[in-house]
């Protein structure tokens, strides 16, 4: 069961700057970076998945694990830990053991499953998933030190830092999603335009600390999908769905912003023609930027997100929350708890606001921001014995 200390140490990724070494144009920080990681290993995976071996759920946890291993080792600097990684694996496996001390407080209460899944991903030999997450790390780390580069040309170590990326690259071309983004422009493309949204703030009208992007909310509601998904024993499928859901229910706000829902409620009928331009530009920008027959599945994610369904017969049907898990809690009907999703974003929405105030920063609109989110969530379904565990985390967070 996900309790508020973990949520509150994933947040602790908004803090961490990355190339702070480095003569930067813009910033970067960890949360922005695993998320971004993620919607490149869904592209990688993507063109995987007719591969032996290849299984989404790995390719999810890998990921995770990644981001909580980073959460302690925020100040190894990556060369180094690569090094140690690479040339010492007794140091590597110490290493390890330490970050999972550091680590066991927060995570203990996912299951001892999960903690067991968590230490085996750094002990066990690499396969196609964990390649993938691998690759996907390596290439959003190349796109941030391309600005760095561009912006600082003959900096101490850049040549040098250059070379390395090349050479790490070209381990990566067994993957024929590597191979393809090398190739096609298109393919890039669609890593570029998700990278915008680590330059789209949230709550851009109110100084936060942290300062939280609309790439890094997704990622959290990613996250928060997933281990709540496990809390209710769902499929692989439903796990699978649930975690992408979250990861690019926003995707299309690089085309509009992050408009404030007073602002969508503020004229009857705006909201509506909001999500009506969005669907238009991301069927003109962003769909072909994937081969044809993943689109369906990635408007399936974008669009009406916070839809409860299932496929029967290669269509999409809406059904309630309920009968997702007492009937359609199969591989079979790839079901998505879009309310779950809705769910996590409002929490990870309340965090947002919470951690601003709680770092001393008060005003009136993050105060009412806090009394509205909990509002909505106590009136949801998802707040009754079925799903419980999100209104307890309010709660106790409230209480602090």
């Amino acid at each position: 069961m996900i309790n508020k200390y973990l949520l509150e140490r994933i947040y602790d990724s908004a803090y961490v700057q990355r190339w702070n070494d480095k003569y930067r144009p813009v910033e970067f920080n960890e949360l922005d970076k695993q998320a971004h990681k993620m919607t490149i290993a869904y592209l990688l995976g993507k063109f995987e998945e007719g591969t032996e071996g290849f299984n989404w759920v790995e390719v999810i946890e890998t990921g995770i694990f990644d981001f909580l291993q980073r959460l302690v080792l925020t100040d190894l600097k990556p060369q180094l830990l690569w090094k140690i990684k690479t040339e010492n694996h007794q140091k590597y496996e110490e290493l390890n053991e330490w970050v999972y001390a550091k680590l066991e407080p927060y995570i203990q209460s996912l299951g001892e499953d999960f903690c067991r899944r968590y230490k085996e991903r750094f002990t066990k030999p690499a396969n196609i998933n964990t390649k993938i997450v691998d690759a996907a790390h390596l290439y959003a780390s190349k796109w941030e030190f391309d600005f760095i580069e561009r912006a600082n040309p003959d900096g101490y170590e850049i040549a040098e830092i250059h070379k390395d990326y090349q050479r790490k690259i070209e381990k990566h071309y067994g993957l024929t999603g590597f191979k393809n983004i090398v190739l096609h422009e298109k393919f890039r493309n669609f890593i570029e335009f998700c990278g915008l949204l680590r330059f789209q703030y949230r709550w851009g009208h109110i100084y936060r600390i942290p300062r939280t992007s609309v790439l890094g909310h997704m990622l959290i509601v990613a996250i928060l999908s997933y281990l709540f998904s496990l809390d209710l024993n769902a499929c692989d499928k439903r796990k699978v769905n649930n975690f992408f859901t979250g990861l690019f229910h926003d995707l299309p706000e690089v085309l509009t912003r992050d408009v404030l829902n007073p602002i969508k409620q503020s004229i009857p009928g705006l909201d509506g023609l909001i999500k009506e331009y969005e669907q238009k530009e991301m069927e003109q920008k962003v769909y072909p930027l994937v081969p044809v027959e993943w689109r369906e599945e990635l408007k399936r994610f974008t669009m009406n997100e916070f839809e409860n369904n299932i496929i029967i017969d290669n269509q999409i049907k809406p059904v309630v929350f309920n009968d997702i898990c007492n009937k359609y809690n199969d591989d079979m009907y790839s079901a998505r708890d879009g309310e779950l999703v809705k769910a996590c974003d409002k929490l990870s929405a309340f965090l947002e606001a919470h951690l601003a105030v709680k770092n001393g920063i008060r005003n009136n609109d993050l105060t009412k921001a806090i009394t509205a989110i909990y509002s909505e969530v106590e009136v949801s379904m998802l707040s009754g014995p079925e799903f419980g565990n999100v209104k307890s985390i309010l709660n106790e967070l409230l209480e602090e």
